[in-house]
């Protein structure tokens, strides 16, 4: 079962997002990010809940803030480099997404439906339904 690491600001729409992915299959773990918690990521440490995700699902606003959000995703993809990570936005994306080398995210931009999650997810990990 694949392991799934939802970090959300709104953790209405977080749980939403969870119950979503467990709905197919996926075994889910929740974070509210740094808007809530005290993140280590941002301090430029290890994550205990992303060391044992097989993939991280992060709300593009997990930070609460466009370049905290940008600092967030370019220290967990150097902290976790093989973890692969799906970044939602529900407007446009954001002009510093990288889709392709080290701080590459699989990008779902609009309505994080459970299937778009689960195509997404899918994609990042390499197994490539869509």
């Amino acid at each position: 079962m694949t392991r799934v690491l939802v970090v959300h600001h709104d953790l209405d729409l977080g749980g939403q997002e969870a119950d979503s992915l467990r709905r197919f299959g996926y075994q889910v773990t929740e974070c509210s990010g740094p808007t809530h918690n005290v993140c280590p990521v941002l301090a430029g440490r290890p994550c205990d809940l992303a060391e044992r995700a097989d993939v991280l699902v992060y709300d593009v606003w997990a930070s609460g803030d466009a370049e905290g959000a940008r600092k967030l995703i370019e220290n967990i993809r150097d902290i976790h480099p093989d973890t692969p990570v799906v970044l939602t936005s529900p407007g446009l994306g954001l002009s510093w997404e990288e889709s392709a080398g080290p701080h590459k995210v699989t990008e779902l931009l609009g309505q994080p439906t459970g299937a778009r999650l689960h195509e997404a997810i899918q994609a990042a990990i390499g197994t490539g339904i869509a």
